[in-house]
């Protein structure tokens, strides 16, 4: 059962607060699982995963798929390019870390600037394995998605290679997070970066089958030099884990922005990506991170928590 963000967006862009916005799409979350409850229970309910996919068809034009160009060959890198482009991996070269490992600042020969995020550990042989879905995540091409470009495998080193995004994640922007920010957003942007990110991630809901981002956060924006906000690390779950992924386990813990009922049905779905999407807003509203914003006592739900508190 998929939510429509363009239903929230369209709340926000008609004047109400974001904060309002937040609060009626963890509301309708809550409302759709039960919905989806009645539905697995019944003899001829089912959850359609592809309600998102219809709805960006008709009827909702803001938030409907752009359409991508031309399709364009997967770039392998040699270890060579990389080491010469972040000057041998240079710690001043570095410009962040995630679960792939640390992110490295790169300028390669033709004069493009270039993220380059190296894998922790060992190589793993599953790696070449998942060449084919490097490749076809490089195919999606999309204003508010962070463009994939390559990839290397070489010299016992892992590493993919995307777009750079000078302004780095919107995390940076609204709370402290030990870095510093040399911009705070004003509301208008914030408002901006709600709709970008909220298209970005229907255009992977809206992809056939749909492609479920599953680790959908505030420092997984990233905004460019304008502020135009891109969804990043899409499809990052799926190469950290292998083909088998269909739970939330082996190496991601759950966290205040996953659905909670991802745990009990061990399946993400596009509604477990729109429920972080819920959190994402609410980062975006109050400039806090979700985690900081319940009492440490509280064992409720934070869907549940917003729907029941007067923030």
């Amino acid at each position: 059962m998929s939510l429509p963000i363009a239903l929230v967006v369209g709340i926000a862009a008609g004047g109400a607060t974001l904060l309002a916005a937040a609060a009626v799409l963890l509301a309708l979350w809550c409302a759709a699982r039960r919905r989806a409850r009645r539905n697995r229970n019944s003899d001829t309910g089912s959850s359609d995963p592809s309600t998102l996919v219809e709805w960006g068809k008709g009827g909702r034009s803001s938030l409907a798929p752009e359409p991508e160009p031309e399709q364009q060959v997967t770039r392998q890198f040699s270890l060579e390019e990389l080491v010469q482009a972040t000057k041998n991996f240079s710690d001043a070269n570095i410009v962040g870390a995630g679960s792939f490992g640390l992110v490295y600042m790169g300028l390669l020969l033709d004069g493009t600037i270039v993220a380059i995020k190296r894998r922790v550990g060992a190589a793993r042989q599953d790696f070449a394995d998942a060449v084919k879905n490097v490749r076809c995540l490089s195919e999606i091409r999309h204003r508010n998605i962070v463009t994939l470009i390559g990839y290397c495998q070489e010299g016992g080193l892992q590493m993919l290679v995307y777009e750079y995004l000078p302004n780095g994640s919107v995390c940076g922007h609204l709370y402290d997070n030990g870095k510093g920010s040399t911009t705070r957003l004003e509301f208008k942007q914030r408002l901006s970066i709600a709709i970008g990110a909220a298209k970005g991630l229907n255009h992977l809901h809206s992809r056939d089958p749909p492609l479920i981002h599953k680790n959908f956060k505030t420092n997984n924006v990233l905004v460019d030099e304008n502020f135009i906000a891109k969804v990043a690390d899409v499809g990052l779950v799926r190469l950290l884990r292998g083909s088998d992924d269909a739970g939330p386990s082996h190496g991601f813990s759950s966290s205040v922005y996953q659905d909670p009922e991802v745990q009990s049905v061990a399946q993400f779905s596009e509604s477990s990506d729109v429920y972080s999407f819920g959190v994402f807003l609410l980062e975006l509203i109050t400039g806090r991170e979700a985690a900081s914003l319940m009492p440490p006592e509280s064992r409720e739900y934070l869907a549940h928590w917003v729907i029941s508190t007067d923030m």
